[in-house]
């Protein structure tokens, strides 16, 4: 009996013990699989699931031929080589390897990097060509991987650097149309996963094995013609050079569409090598990025002004003493006055007077002929409002600064600042500003938003043309006849057999002080010229030139305006403009 009792007993307690591992277990699988189920799945996947980013091809840049496209900007294969820690044999061995092949482009500590623990990705080299990619892969070493990315090249060199600006280490677009459009180049990166064993084999075709392909980025072509560019960057490097003027900018504009065709600036760099750049400056476009006081150039706005409210026209005359004055203060013609007693306004613009603009503004202010609210309200909503002076164009590159133009209801918007806005001081603009607002003086008064994308080219190398701009008119077109005979008979009057026979020209000298230090210098000058050319019938082009630089005190004439004539006598041969008889 007690044998028996024993036996039962010893059964009841292996049971029991049985039954309290069963629980533990129950107990434990209950931990893993339901209260740490999130941990050891995001474990295995981390283990299982590879992520690779798919990366975008940057979209490519192209200037115009004439009517084709041409690359400007371009991107070529490279090769960044990663690997997976956790999954490399040889150590030494992709040392060895990287080391012999991708010289300058490996990182200096491989061994660290692929030892690295908890790491499945560590980048082991950059910007590889296909050629040492290739070498890499015929070791058949395990554990690395290689990512195909893109770098960009210029075939063109450095023409129109600052209108296209680079890419920085990172891919993002730095200044210029690269920065300008940097979402739509950029394009959409893709994703590749994939569920896979320890050597990276894929297991299974499911849910958690996904591709999405990459976007590419969009093919811009800019409104800039090569040629034209290629010709006008020239033109101004061999006149700085000339000159010794330290500093220059040309646009070149159509003035029937508001397309920019060039856009050039000296100096300049190759946007291969920005990273060796030690002047940031060189990489702003000082034809967007750059207000300044644009002098006389602006008398033909005051002149449109007062011509589009019938106050004056080119035939209206004023006594011109060499000087005048406003609210006390007197304001003088620039040296060389020889126009004295009663001329036209026209004659005031052949040889710039002072003197005469600020007369058109005193007209402005009605029968007392005073800079009063009223002249300077009317001259605001044209300078401001009607020709864009002022603000911001809306162009699609980086880097557009405003200017300023004050606003008569601010204290400092008085009589004698508007007097001297007449003829081109007392405000900021830029060069784009002006050659937009000068380009409805010269169009019959249409203003079109300016512009440097003339279209894209898609996957298949078709191109696209962007739709074209609707104008906004402004100023009556009467008006803008009369501006552009002004700007034609002060130009050949002034400086005649300068220009290809044939052809109708015009244009505006102007030379400002430069502002050092918060003052007027009497040495360093801002000279620039504002032009067009074509036929009688139809303006084909706008030039603006400008000279400027620390210790530079050229004229208009004399620094900037050699450079618009030689631009413009060879650009009616380019453009193939008939000459009339």
């Amino acid at each position: 009996m007690k044998l028996e009792l024993l036996k039962g007993s010893r059964s009841r307690v292996l049971a029991g013990c049985l039954l309290a591992v069963a629980a533990l277990f129950v107990v434990r699988l209950f931990y893993i699989q339901i209260i740490q189920h999130d941990y050891y799945q995001q474990l295995a996947d981390s283990e299982q699931i590879k992520r690779l980013t798919i990366p975008a091809q940057r979209g490519m840049i192209y200037a115009l031929n004439g009517n084709q496209p041409v690359p400007l900007v371009m991107n070529e294969t490279v090769y960044t080589l990663f690997a997976d820690p956790a999954t490399v044999k040889d150590v030494q061995g992709i040392i060895n390897t990287v080391e012999s092949v991708a010289g300058g482009n490996a990182r200096s500590n491989l061994d660290k990097l692929l030892t690295t623990p908890n790491s499945r990705y560590q980048i082991l080299a950059t910007k590889l060509t296909t050629a040492q990619a290739e070498a890499i892969k015929k070791k058949g070493l395990a554990g690395i991987g290689f990512q195909q990315e893109s770098q960009r090249v210029y075939p063109e060199g450095s023409l129109a650097a600052q209108t296209l600006g680079f890419v920085d280490a990172d891919g993002n677009g730095e200044y210029g149309i690269e920065q300008g459009m940097d979402s739509a180049l950029k394009g959409k990166d893709g994703m590749l996963q994939s569920v896979t064993d320890i050597a990276s084999v894929p297991l299974t075709i499911g849910s958690r094995n996904v591709k999405k392909p990459a976007q590419n980025g969009e093919n811009v072509v800019l409104t800039i013609d090569r040629n034209i560019q290629s010709y006008v960057e020239d033109a101004l490097s061999r006149q700085l050079q000339k000159i010794g003027a330290p500093d220059g900018s040309v646009i070149v504009m159509n003035p029937q569409n508001g397309q920019v065709m060039a856009m050039a600036n000296y100096p300049s760099y190759d946007p291969s090598t920005f990273n060796t750049v030690t002047d940031a400056s060189l990489f702003n476009n000082n034809v967007i990025s750059l207000p300044y006081e644009p002098g006389s150039d602006i008398k033909t706005f005051t002149m449109a002004t007062g011509v589009d409210t019938g106050v004056v026209n080119a035939q209206s005359t004023y006594n011109n003493t060499g000087v005048i004055n406003v609210d006390g203060i007197d304001i003088h013609n620039a040296p060389g006055d020889t126009q004295f007693g009663n001329i036209t306004l026209q004659t005031a613009m052949n040889w710039s007077l002072n003197t005469g603009y600020v007369t058109v503004a005193e007209r402005l202010g009605g029968a007392g002929q005073d800079i009063n609210l009223k002249a300077r309200q009317t001259m605001y909503d044209y300078f401001y409002n009607r020709f864009r002076l002022g603000q911001l164009t809306g162009i699609q590159l980086a880097g557009e600064l405003p200017g300023i133009i004050i606003p008569p209801s601010d204290p400092d918007g008085n009589a004698v600042r508007y007097s001297n806005m007449a003829f081109g001081q007392g405000l900021d603009v830029t060069m784009l500003q002006v050659a937009s607002g000068f380009s409805s003086l010269v169009n019959g008064g249409k203003y079109y938003k300016p512009s440097i994308v003339a279209g894209s080219v898609d996957d298949y190398g078709n191109y696209h043309a962007a739709k074209p701009t609707t104008p906004t008119t402004y100023i009556k077109s009467s008006t803008a006849d009369q501006i552009r005979e002004m700007t034609h008979v002060a130009r050949s009057s002034v400086f005649p057999g300068i220009d290809k026979s044939g052809y109708y020209m015009g244009g505006k000298t102007g030379t400002s002080q430069a502002i050092v230090n918060g003052k007027y210098s009497d040495t360093d000058t801002i000279a620039t010229y504002l032009g067009y050319g074509g036929s009688q019938a139809e303006t084909k082009y706008v030039i603006m030139v400008r000279v400027s630089g620390p210790k530079f005190g050229g004229s208009g004439a004399a620094a900037a305006m050699p450079v618009f004539t030689d631009i413009s006598n060879w650009l009616v041969r380019y453009l193939n403009i008939p000459p009339q008889e």
